[in-house]
């Protein structure tokens, strides 16, 4: 492949987090406190920071998975019995979700990604600048002392 992540058993995770430090010329932990402490200065950090932590969680699964299933595997006969089976299906599951996060990791750090320049970009980057919901989420308030205003649903009266 062209970025520099090839289908050998290179660790994903590591690559990875070099070209995120490459972009943003600063460690992990750099940038992890640098978003911590301003969110919403750079959008595109904040996004990259997020998910190489989702990235790096589903490794850790990954690595357990197959921990699991090599051990299993170490005592088994000829045959594969259901229960280990059953782990080598748990670590299919882990291998998907770590990849489909890395691709999610390569497009946020490519800016010619498809999907980036179009009008789908154009409006994720207005809802971004977002800073509360899209629309109001809990009745307005009265003022205290005012009462309900009456309903005809509530008088017995007929409704028209």
């Amino acid at each position: 492949m062209s970025d520099g992540i090839s289908d050998d058993t290179q660790d994903v995770v590591g690559v990875l987090t070099e070209r995120i430090e490459a972009r943003f010329g600063m460690d992990m932990d750099q940038l992890k406190a640098a978003v911590a402490a301003a969110p919403t200065a750079s959008p595109d950090a904040t996004d990259v920071v997020k998910w190489h932590g989702l990235l790096t969680e589903a490794q850790s699964v990954l690595d357990r998975a197959e921990d699991d299933l090599l051990a299993a595997l170490d005592t088994q006969p000829s045959e594969v019995d259901d229960p280990t089976m059953g782990l080598a299906h748990r670590v299919n599951v882990a291998v998907t979700s770590r990849d489909g996060r890395a691709l999610v990791v390569r497009w946020l750090l490519d800016p010619d990604a498809p999907g980036k320049k179009d009008l789908a970009a154009e409006r994720l980057a207005r809802l971004r600048l977002r800073t509360g919901p899209a629309v109001q989420t809990s009745a307005p308030q009265r003022p205290a002392g005012t009462p309900a205003p009456a309903s005809a649903w509530g008088t017995g009266r007929a409704v028209r």
